[in-house]
């Protein structure tokens, strides 16, 4: 008998010390059960409390130990790319990370839309859907997100009258479906045919381009039509591990097209150079379209115009710019500013008498005074980061901010609010 109260205790001590993770499936307490009375009919005393023993050390060596899919739901909760900079990268500028990435964005915002005049639960108001899709927040990226899953299209409402170039970027955050997998989504800048309804079909409107991922691998297509455009199309996939996304993190990607030329980028990696993506005569994209898959994006922004940095800066003296990006209500500078940076540098550091004011501006969203602070902020990180990142000298950079108090367009629409977040280089003689 006292070898059975023995045993009984222990499994009540073994049934309250078993992780509480719903995750695992395995039902400890009836296993252990089940093995005791199977020793307790052999007799074997001995081998049961060796057996018992080795049991109870493993349960308590577990609750110390992340399941996988611990590890899986903490490893989101940092916004730095995976393949951004690593725990040893102490010391260094975050814009390091994008080095390699020689994008810059046009001068003209056409488009923006980040959400933030949507309300949580509703479909955004500047596009439209044969099916469904609703803005919503994080608890790990800031902002709103217009997350959708299916087989439905969304896309902008408007069409774009585009110019020969111009720039298309997003951020997107590939999600999993119900199932635990990762169908990843598509992107289209295409020629709509239809104005305000949906063009069907896996070769929709009158052309266009296409990027989506699968399993989190990107592939790529062009779809022509006419007898000779047809000849151009193009189609293949990277199969590179630097271009694989993984879901719940955070990837910037950017488009840029020069006539029939398009470069792709995802975070710091440029993943497509097509020179003849649209051949002259065949397409002119007017829409961009999201599909097939499961992921939230935001930061939307198309512009227009080839910048023309040099010429602003050093003959007109003075250089407004959209390609310095910060993260809602943030001072730091966000990594994807870094081509717009390097260009702005290489001209300070070949005119080394040259003085600059950096002055940051931001829209009217917020109080006045925090938003003079913020404006204020932002210069000097971007000072910090030209003298850290690509050793301009402290001296020749002067900073200050204007907050919301000098609009270049009324703060009523997401693309006019854009158009005021802003910093400005002037040269000081």
């Amino acid at each position: 008998m006292k070898l059975v109260f023995k045993i009984l205790c222990l499994v009540t001590f073994l049934g309250l010390a078993a992780p509480s993770n719903a995750q695992i499936k395995i039902d400890l307490k009836k296993k252990i059960e089940n093995k005791i009375n199977q020793r307790l009919n052999q007799k074997a005393d001995k081998a049961i409390d060796k057996s018992l023993d080795a049991v109870e050390e493993g349960v308590k060596g577990d609750p110390s130990k992340d399941s996988p899919s611990d590890k899986a739901a903490d490893a989101p909760k940092s916004e730095t790319p995976s393949s951004g900079n690593q725990p040893g990268d102490e010391g260094k500028s975050s814009l390091q990370i994008y080095s390699k990435n020689d994008f810059i964005p046009g001068d003209k915002i056409i488009f923006y839309d980040d959400f933030s005049q949507d309300a949580v639960g509703d479909f955004p108001a500047l596009w439209n859907t044969n099916g469904s899709a609703e803005v919503v927040t994080t608890n790990i990226f800031p902002g709103n997100w217009m997350k959708f899953n299916g087989l439905e299209s969304i896309w902008t409402d408007e069409l774009f009258s585009l110019p020969d170039n111009y720039t298309v970027e997003f951020d997107v955050i590939p999600l999993k479906d119900k199932e635990g997998n990762m169908p990843g989504f598509m992107m289209r800048l295409m020629q709509a045919d239809n104005v305000k309804a949906w063009d069907p079909g896996t070769t929709p409107g009158k052309g266009g381009f296409q990027f989506h991922t699968d399993y989190g691998m990107p592939f790529y297509s062009t779809w022509l039509y006419g007898t000779e455009c047809e000849k151009m199309n193009i189609d293949g996939h990277k199969d590179d591990e630097m271009y694989k996304q993984k879901a719940e993190q955070k990837y910037h990607i950017a488009l840029w097209v020069q006539k029939s030329r398009l470069r792709l980028y995802q975070n710091d990696n440029k993943v497509l150079d097509l020179p003849k993506a649209f051949p002259a005569g065949c397409v002119k994209p007017d829409r961009i379209r999201f599909e097939q898959g499961a992921a939230m994006v935001s930061n939307i922004r198309i512009a227009a115009g080839a910048p023309d940095i040099r010429n602003k800066l050093l003959t007109k003296g003075k250089l407004i710019t959209y390609g310095i990006y910060f993260d809602t209500n943030k001072d730091v500078v966000k990594p994807e500013s870094y081509g717009t940076l390097k260009e702005i540098a290489a001209i300070l550091n070949e005119v080394p008498d040259m003085k600059v004011q950096i002055t940051g501006h931001t829209d009217s969203d917020g109080q006045d005074a925090a938003n003079l602070d913020l404006s204020k902020r932002r210069a000097a990180s971007v000072k910090n980061e030209l003298v850290k990142t690509f050793n301009v000298k402290g001296d020749r950079l002067v900073t200050d901010g204007k907050g919301e108090s000098q609009p270049v367009a009324p703060n009523d629409t997401p693309v006019n609010k854009a158009l005021n977040r802003r910093v400005e280089f002037v040269k000081l003689k």
